[in-house]
């Protein structure tokens, strides 16, 4: 049986007399993985854009209005270059003082200039960049590229400049989580299980699903989440998994879930789904449902373990057969164990997909959220998400609202 990881010992606020969350070695940890991670690929700089590549890197958060706006330069042994947007260079100098090295950065805005001036500015992009290369004698070296069009990739290369992709780089950077990082996983979690007690409060036939989702987006954000998501489907929309925030009026005798995924604090992600019942009791189908999801995680949690793979978890997922499906796509982001962190999507990944033919090894640190669901088209659907931490020892589930059963809420 899974167990539960403990739970965090204090709140979202900072205080003297308590070891919280310790952002100088949230930084430093993220820092220095990386660092780690490009030095066994013998990596010795990357250029890297988007706002959680960026701030897993330095910290920093900065505008997303507009792809490669604002960018890292970040060595494995040097000290971090930031080219940070007009405006925002001019604020964070004084407000970010653990980095040494700021420059202004140049962007294309995506192209609205037009072809020719997006050419002229991204040629003098990649003028700055090599002489910042220079400056640490790289510039001979091949720069790795995260997050990166075709327009910036061309200029580096007309500078002379060897390039090649990094996005592998940051997943297996960041697929196993720090301490502080862990922390802040647990964080993200209690603030968006706030929002059940909301459907508790509030589940009743007759309310929209927006009006739902409203509320228990109100309750997350009170709790101080960066971001605050949550969205419900109910009745026919169950099954399986379709279009959510209709304004659909919840009728009395409907299952529903509810989903708070990407709801974020300092960044991180939390993943979760939850299913109610409105009414005194589901019905023995549905209970039966339930009672073959919940084992299904359980025995996927079960066999994530350091050193065992994602093809010994996978294979605990029912074949999309089971449901009449003729591939495995048809359930592909709905009979998953991903990867949470500063991105929604990160490695491993668990799945009939991929998993049972190219395995990936379960390390202490990771964080993964498994879902999977259960149900009938045109009689509607179970949903259960859980997030779980990989310990030395196996699988610690973070989350702690009930799961073992789908959730009646009388009227």
């Amino acid at each position: 049986m899974p167990r539960f990881s403990p739970p965090l010992t204090f709140g979202p606020g900072s205080v003297d007399w308590q070891d919280r969350i310790n952002f100088d070695r949230l930084r430093n940890q993220r820092a220095e993985r990386m660092r780690d991670t490009m030095k066994k690929n013998n990596i010795p700089v990357l250029l890297a854009a988007g706002d959680s590549n960026n701030r897993y890197l330095t910290g920093l958060t900065g505008p997303e209005f507009a792809g490669g706006v604002w960018y890292v330069l970040f060595f494995a042994e040097a000290e971090p270059v930031v080219f940070a947007h007009a405006g925002y260079i001019s604020h964070y100098e004084r407000e970010c003082p653990w980095i040494s090295r700021w420059r202004l950065a140049r962007s294309w805005l995506n192209g609205i200039c037009g072809p020719e001036a997006a050419a002229e500015e991204a040629e003098k992009f990649a003028a700055d960049i090599r002489e910042e290369l220079t400056r640490q004698g790289l510039q001979d070296e091949p720069l790795t590229l995260i997050g990166f069009d075709g327009t910036a990739q061309s200029a580096l290369q007309n500078k002379g400049i060897a390039v090649k992709g990094g996005s592998a780089l940051m997943l297996e950077a960041t697929a196993r989580k720090t301490d502080e990082e862990l922390k802040c996983v647990k964080m993200v979690v209690a603030m968006a299980e706030t929002a059940w007690t909301k459907v508790l409060e509030h589940l009743k036939p007759g309310i929209q699903d927006t009006e739902l989702a409203r509320i228990c987006r109100e309750a997350i954000s009170h709790a101080g989440a960066e971001t605050a998501k949550a969205g419900f489907r109910s009745g026919p929309l169950t099954w399986d998994r379709g279009i959510k925030g209709t304004a659909r009026f919840i009728q009395a005798g409907e299952l529903l879930y509810g989903n708070v995924c990407s709801t974020r604090y300092l960044g991180y992600g939390a993943c979760l789904y939850r299913t109610f019942f409105v009414g005194e009791r589901p019905d023995k189908r549905e209970t039966d449902w339930y009672r073959r999801l919940v084992d299904r995680l359980d025995a996927i949690i079960d066999a994530i373990h350091p050193g065992g793979t994602t093809a010994d978890a996978a294979r605990h997922f029912a074949p999309a057969a089971t449901w009449g499906y003729r591939d495995e796509l048809d359930v592909l982001t709905i009979e998953i164990g991903h990867g949470v962190g500063l991105r929604q999507y990160e490695m491993p990944v668990i799945n009939r997909q991929w998993s049972l033919a190219h395995p990936q090894i379960f390390e202490p640190g990771m964080v993964i959220a498994v879902e999977s669901r259960e149900g009938e088209a045109g009689r509607g659907a179970v949903r259960l998400e859980d997030m779980v931490i990989v310990t030395e020892n196996g699988a610690e589930i973070i989350d702690r609202f009930p799961r073992d059963r789908i959730i009646a809420v009388p009227f």
